[in-house]
């Protein structure tokens, strides 16, 4: 009996171990890309897959990658509100706090640059510097990869994903790109009405949502791409409601932030920031690089009344001059009800998206 039972305990433990082995058989990743949307580059050093999308997310919510364990990604990213901070400016470990409000990551993978100064070229650059800076998470990414590590789970799933048993701060990156690259946000009334007005065949459930479609939302549209209304259109338009620019928009007549001018050194620059895209907009206050708007309100009477001129404010805002495009009240309230057809509710309910079980 005693040989039976060391017997069984041996297979057993032989069993528990293949269990455990990683296998490098990484499983190739299918974006679900909407028809109205372009086609996602994806860099040829880091392609999709199940089990990279899998441990980014794991990863983006992992408080070990900050110095005192926490905070992670998430923290300043929270999806209830389209994966940007409520905060005006975020609190990084003990309590630190930066001078630039938190941007929405959403549809990442269609970016040029990152950073509201656009000092980073790729998604893998923009990832690598949050987690050393000191007002955010304030850890040595030789520290961090130690952290991430001591943990088995991390080094299967490492070789998993990258075939190697070495951890590396570049493909911790590369992870949490992957699961960034996920975050599309596509399905908003807004899309329907765009594929509306440029001629998509429309589902059942779009065109149901297009027969909701109010006049005022209708109106207001109209107005976000007029000329002589709200003219929003030049740098959000399109089905990622963006322009891949630096813009001055007049929030200051001499700048408080050198913006684009810091990273470029060019005075060409001065006070220019990465347009946002307006997508999930009325759940991203607070609004510019500074968070100095609380509502969205406050963010159409700027452009309405409280626009500044100085020496690099942006061309396109024709009406600089009398301190904007001057809209009425019902106006207002119609471009307000358009931008809210810009919420996307599966994206923010989305538990592909979600802080995944422990």
């Amino acid at each position: 009996m005693k040989y039976i039972l060391l017997f069984a305990a041996i297979i057993i433990g032989l069993w528990a171990c293949k269990k455990d082995k990683a296998v490098f058989e990484p499983t190739p990743y299918e974006l679900e890309i909407p028809n109205h949307f372009p086609q996602m580059i994806i860099p040829a050093d880091n392609p999709m897959t199940l089990e990279g999308v899998e441990l980014g997310r794991k990863l983006f919510y992992d408080t070990r990658l900050s110095l005192d364990n926490s905070i992670s990604c998430a923290s300043c990213h929270d999806q209830q509100y389209a994966f940007t901070d409520p905060k005006q400016f975020s609190l990084g470990v003990g309590d630190s706090v930066g001078t630039r409000n938190s941007m929405a990551l959403v549809n990442l993978g269609w970016q040029q640059f990152f950073f509201w100064d656009g000092r980073a070229k790729t998604l893998e650059e923009q990832i690598l510097g949050p987690v050393p800076n000191p007002v955010e998470m304030h850890l040595n990414w030789d520290k961090a990869v130690i952290k991430v590590g001591e943990s088995q789970f991390y080094r299967n799933e490492f070789f998993r994903v990258f075939g190697t048993r070495e951890i590396t701060k570049e493909d911790v990156a590369k992870a949490i790109a992957q699961f960034l690259r996920t975050l599309i946000s596509g399905t908003s009334k807004y899309d329907v009405i765009y594929k509306q007005e440029n001629g998509f065949t429309l589902t059942s459930k779009e065109q149901a949502i297009w027969n909701e479609v109010t006049n005022e939302e209708k109106a207001g549209y109209d107005l976000f791409k007029s000329l002589n209304g709200a003219d929003c259109f030049h740098c959000h338009n399109g089905a990622l409601m963006q322009v891949q620019k630096y813009s001055n928009n007049g929030l200051d007549a001499v700048a408080t932030d050198l913006g684009r001018e810091a990273v470029s050194g060019s005075s060409a620059d001065r006070g220019k920031f990465k347009v946002p895209t307006l997508r999930n907009i009325a759940l991203t206050a607070p609004y510019m690089h500074d968070g100095r708007f609380a509502t969205l309100d406050e963010v159409i009477e700027h452009y309405s009344s409280g626009v500044h001129q100085s020496p690099t404010i942006d061309p396109l805002i024709e009406y600089a001059f009398q301190g904007g495009v001057q809209l009425d009240a019902e106006q207002k309230q119609l471009l307000k009800a358009f931008l809210n057809t810009l919420t996307d509710y599966e994206f923010i309910s989305n538990p592909k998206f979600s802080k995944p079980q422990e």
